[in-house]
Formats: structure tokens, sequence, C-alpha cells
């Protein structure tokens, strides 16, 4: 399979397993299906690498994906038609996406010059909270098997443990003191 024209720099498979979206330092984002050697979609919108994707859970062929430096835009696209949605700018490079399992929220991680971790609601793309502590890019993102939690890991060499999706808490909270999974909301 070929299609990017440089370094591959991002990958995520579709829930339902039958579409692999690849990003590259060419600026591209395509799908490919398991039957082709060919990309069945490619998105060019982007001005900057695309490390960030991730599908939705929840709506079937939405594909979010997110821009390096120069682009800083996360964008939404519709793979069942092949059309762009939405997309917002976010001021820093955009370095790791991830959905809610259990609510229509996303998390975005950022790079230069933020250095930042940032909820956001979908469809509305309103951010619901500001997340800080790491002071190198937020490279790293990962979600606990509960989908209540995620970790993050930057240039700082450190781990940061936030309660972002559990809603069994009322309490906000926009800090890690590096207490395991305080809660921000």
């Amino acid at each position: 399979m070929a299609g990017h024209k440089q370094e591959v720099c991002g990958l995520k498979w579709s829930p339902d397993k039958q579409h692999l979206a690849s990003g590259g330092n060419d600026n591209k984002l395509f799908v490919w299906n398991q039957s082709s050697l060919s990309p069945v979609q490619r998105y060019t919108d982007h001005v900057a690498a695309v490390k960030a994707i991730a599908w939705s859970p929840h709506q079937h062929g939405l594909l979010a994906s997110g821009g390096g430096t120069a682009d800083q835009h996360i964008r939404f696209w519709n793979t069942l038609t092949g059309q762009p949605l939405q997309s917002i700018a976010t001021g820093s490079q955009v370095c790791n996406l991830a959905w809610s399992k259990t609510t229509h929220e996303f998390v975005s991680t950022h790079g230069y010059s933020q250095h930042q971790i940032l909820v956001w609601k979908y469809p509305s793309l309103q951010q619901v909270v500001c997340l800080t502590g790491h002071n190198c890019r937020v490279l790293y993102l990962a979600m606990s098997p509960d989908g209540q939690s995620i970790v993050t890991g930057a240039g700082d060499e450190t781990l940061r443990f936030w309660n972002v999706f559990n809603k069994s808490r009322l309490q906000k909270e926009s800090r890690s003191a590096l207490n395991l999974f305080s809660s921000i909301r």
C-alpha cells in the first residue's frame, strides 16, 4: 500500500474495523479499506502534518484529525460521503485526539505553543475545560479501559492522570497536582 509522499505519523482503525485512517507529514489524511491498495478517500485541507486521528464511537463514519504547528486545526470528516464537516482553530499544534466512550465529547492534546489538554463538546465544538500542567508538548494520550480517565505524556518527562469524563463527581479542577485521577468536573 502506498499513498503518502512523506513519513506516516498517525494511524487509527475505525470502530467497525473496516477502515484505516492514516495521517502524514505530507499534510494529508487518507482513508483505506481492506480491499484496496490505494486510499479510498483523500483529505488535503490540513497545511501541516496530520498526527492526531480519532474515529467517533458514537457516529458511524465520523473522523476527526488534527494538524501540526502550521495548521493548528481540528477537522471533522464524514467518511460515508467523503465531505468535510467543520473545523476549529485551536491556537496550537494538535498532537492527539480521543473521543469519550460515553459522551459526545472529545479530548485534544497540544504542543507548541500551549502545551495543554482540551475537552470539547461535539458537534457544538464548545470548549468544556482547559487542563494545564505539562510544560512541553503533550505528545501522548491514552484512555482508561472504563473511558472515564486519560493519561497524558509529554516532553517534560511526566505522566499526568485526569478524570475528564467522570460524570459522578461535579467538582471542577483545571490542574494536575500529580495526584492520580484528580477530578476536573
